[in-house]
């Protein structure tokens, strides 16, 4: 698969899993707070444990998201790479 193949896969996930506002409220309390446990994340967001599980598995496999482990828990914090990546892909249509 070539890089602008394996590019526009990456946007097309990246952007299907910031669609959602649940999702965008996930990445919001990241940005927030930093690196952040889904157990954290359910009380933040009011979701159950489940739901919140599947919105942060999403933005996981969208690469928008870290995990770091410590232990028994999880650590989820923002790809910042990504989101530059991500970034630039919607700065080419404003310089059009």
């Amino acid at each position: 698969m070539s890089s602008v193949q394996t590019d526009d896969k990456f946007i097309e996930k990246a952007m299907s899993a910031v669609a959602d506002p649940y999702r965008m409220s996930i990445l919001q309390e990241m940005l927030e707070k930093g690196a952040i446990r889904c157990c954290d994340m359910v009380g933040l967001t009011g979701l159950s444990q489940p739901t919140c599980s599947h919105h942060i598995k999403l933005l996981a496999e969208s690469e928008l998201i870290e995990c770091r482990k410590e232990g028994r828990n999880n650590y989820f914090s923002i790809n910042k790479d990504n989101f530059k990546k991500l970034g630039s892909y919607f700065e080419q249509f404003a310089g059009a």
